[in-house]
């Protein structure tokens, strides 16, 4: 059985209802932070989906308001006349074959990788390394795309992606302890909003069976979802 240190246990403690409304939780979520570092906020949603349905495999990527808090390092998939375009909107590598090698060699320093659509063929290479990393360009979640400065400033300013691993579970970060509460709700609110957005047409019953939120290291905290969903739609 997995054990929780003193800070944690403490924490926990402060968590005395099974399910919360969003301000609560929200509220709840800074009581909560174990570490002395301005710890991530992370919403963990379970979707009523198959993902091994290729309809019902949702993957896209949607703007919070405020950002995520988080310095987000990007590389950029592109030929030698738009590589002053991506590294002077930010991207923290640009290029090709260099970059191409670089990885082969082992290097994955980065949270998000792009491509233009001509550069794709290229990446097949290292399509296994970035797919075992879920860091490979698709056109899905906006990251094959000819807008290399447009993407790139709207990763930085905290575009994220949303999509499912096996088990149907989304994870993502929607900003830090330090956020105030406010901007908080609108980025979840945002993100939320834009999950209830994709739902696929086939999906029967509950599309959500359920949102936990947590701060890095910290405990869960159910979200009652239902008046919530009644206000976004």
């Amino acid at each position: 059985m997995k054990k929780f240190g003193k800070k944690y246990e403490e924490a926990k403690k402060l968590i005395t209802s099974d399910i919360y409304s969003l301000v609560d939780a929200i509220e709840l979520l800074k009581k909560t932070s174990t570490t002395k570092f301005d710890a991530s906020v992370e919403v963990h949603l379970n979707l009523n989906l198959d993902p091994k349905l290729a309809d019902q495999n949702i993957r896209f990527s949607v703007s919070l308001p405020h950002g995520t808090g988080k310095n987000v390092r990007v590389v950029a998939f592109v030929d030698e006349g738009q590589v002053k375009e991506a590294m002077d909107a930010g991207a923290d590598a640009a290029g090709t074959v260099e970059l191409i090698e670089k990885i082969e060699k082992g290097w994955l320093d980065f949270d998000v990788a792009i491509a233009n659509p001509n550069q794709m063929k290229n990446l097949s290479k290292i399509a296994k390394i970035l797919g075992q990393k879920r860091l490979m360009p698709s056109p899905k979640s906006g990251t094959v795309t000819p807008e290399i400065a447009k993407t790139i400033g709207e990763l930085k300013k905290g575009k994220v992606e949303i999509r499912l691993d096996k088990f149907a579970n989304a994870h993502n970060i929607f900003g830090k302890v330090s956020f105030d509460s406010e901007k908080l709700k609108e980025n979840l609110e945002s993100l939320i909003k834009a999950v209830l957005e994709a739902k696929p047409a086939s999906t029967k019953g509950s599309y959500v069976k359920n949102i936990t939120l947590t701060t890095s290291m910290g405990p869960s905290i159910k979200l009652d979802f239902a008046p919530l969903f009644s206000e976004l739609r």
